[in-house]
């Protein structure tokens, strides 16, 4: 079983149902590498083997009677550890939760398996979702963040992108066929970039986010980390209950993609590089790229010093301030950061928040997708981070300022390897467009492949 490693989820679905792979054989040889992988366990908090092994054998009973559920019908994945798992502990990387063991799944977990989807465990996150970074010394003694941060495919000493981190090590490890997180800012689409993955966010409410520790309830999505688009697609489909779009025949032919300005200009050398190399591919393979400014990024991220901190803060304000020094440092100051919203700035900050969405939407009606560097940076550097909070919070915002464009005008966005390592091609499309944007991604995959 060891061809299965690199495979895409897809394949691996592929296979068992041609009765060429046997899904307790391959959960068998997933566990196997997670038992030999030096870092395992900065990238798993803790397996679910009983239930995956369970999960395998009735994949495996369906597929030899002829009745699986779907393609991904016994392929294994990770869950980040802030999605419910029955009888086992959910704890989104905090302290503040340790020992809290729910007691159904979550939605999304639920409809995963009911599709026949075996879960191999939960991975490590940055604490409680609050970072793009990826980092997590919560898991460790508040100072030291390797145990509870995932390795960088490309480097150990850099961060892996968060706040999905370990879903995105699970799979660029090759220790999961695909890894399922949330994304708040970003936290899918970052640990994507930064380690070659494909990274698919859904418009808001596309995936219920029903039994997941919530991080800002109005922003959180629930979306994919994976091989291929096709992976993603599927994904989909399988936690949100619609059958997944056909990819058959994507053609960037005539499709029109907006450039947009100055969060590709002002990108540092290496990432603006690669998407600039990305796009030279794009338009070779018949897309029409144009150039594109507008106000409305600018406005809403302006706009998220009020809306992300002040519901963030609310939610979770009596459970930090009842024991605060079981959190880190700089994650409780992104949280405080909410106790000075007032209640009249907030409402009027949605207000205008929804104005800026019309106006975007309107701006880009002629566009089938926007594009731009998925991360205007390459990973930091962990010790760095952990040396210098200035550093801290000035990457922080760096690695987000992207991606958060796309929870913050409630966008669907992918985001796809360059070819360079740790860089990223994200485009945006209106919500309800998922199916769409998938296409347009699977024809963008084969331009960059």
């Amino acid at each position: 079983m060891d061809n299965w490693q690199g495979q895409s989820a897809c394949a691996l679905g592929r296979g068992i149902g041609a009765g060429d792979i046997d899904p307790v054989d391959l959960v068998h040889a997933v566990f196997d590498a997670i038992d030999a992988h030096p870092h395992a366990a900065r990238i798993y908090v803790r397996q679910t083997r009983d239930r995956a092994l369970a999960e395998a054998e009735a994949a495996r009973a369906r597929a030899k009677n002829g009745v699986r559920r779907g393609l991904l019908d016994g392929v294994p994945i990770s869950w980040k550890d802030l999605f419910d798992s029955a009888g086992v502990a959910t704890e989104a990387g905090s302290q503040l939760l340790a020992g809290r063991v729910p007691a159904r799944d979550a939605e999304a977990l639920a409809r995963a398996t009911n599709a026949g989807l075996v879960c191999l465990g939960k991975t490590h996150l940055s604490e409680l979702a609050f970072s793009g970074l990826g980092t997590n010394p919560a898991y460790g003694n508040m100072t030291d963040p390797l145990p509870g941060t995932p390795p960088n495919i490309h480097d150990p000493a850099w961060v892996p992108g968060g706040s999905s981190s370990g879903a995105a090590a699970s799979v660029a490890q090759r220790l999961a066929a695909a890894g399922i997180g949330s994304d708040t800012g970003g936290s899918i689409r970052i640990p994507a970039a930064f380690n070659d993955l494909v990274g698919f966010k859904p418009g808001y409410g596309r995936i219920s986010t029903r039994g997941a520790v919530p991080l800002c309830e109005r922003f959180d999505t629930v979306g994919p980390l994976c091989r291929t688009v096709e992976d993603a697609a599927h994904l989909v489909a399988a936690m949100g209950g619609d059958p997944a779009p056909d990819l058959a025949g994507a053609d960037l032919t005539g499709r029109h993609l907006a450039i947009l300005s100055p969060y590709t200009d002002d990108a540092e050398p290496a990432p603006k590089a690669a998407f600039e190399g990305a796009c030279d591919r794009l338009a070779a393979a018949g897309a029409r790229i144009t150039p594109f400014a507008s106000d409305a990024p600018a406005e809403a991220i302006r706009l998220a010093a009020a809306l992300i901190p002040g519901e963030a803060y609310g939610i979770w304000r009596d459970v930090i301030e009842a024991a605060p020094d079981r959190i880190y440092a700089r994650i409780r100051d992104r949280f405080r950061a909410g106790a000075d919203v007032s209640a009249p700035d907030y409402v009027a900050a949605w207000r205008r928040l929804m104005e800026v969405r019309a106006e975007w939407l309107a701006e880009t009606a002629a566009f089938d997708a926007v594009i731009l560097p998925t991360v205007a940076c390459l990973p930091a550097g962990i010790d760095r981070l952990m040396a210098d909070a200035d550093y801290y919070v000035d990457r922080n915002l760096l690695t987000l300022r992207n991606t958060r464009i796309g929870n913050l005008l409630d966008l669907c966005s992918l985001t796809l390897p360059t070819g360079s390592p740790a860089t990223g091609l994200m485009f945006f499309a209106p919500p309800g467009q998922e199916g769409r944007l998938l296409r347009l991604g699977r024809a963008a995959e084969i331009a960059l492949t």
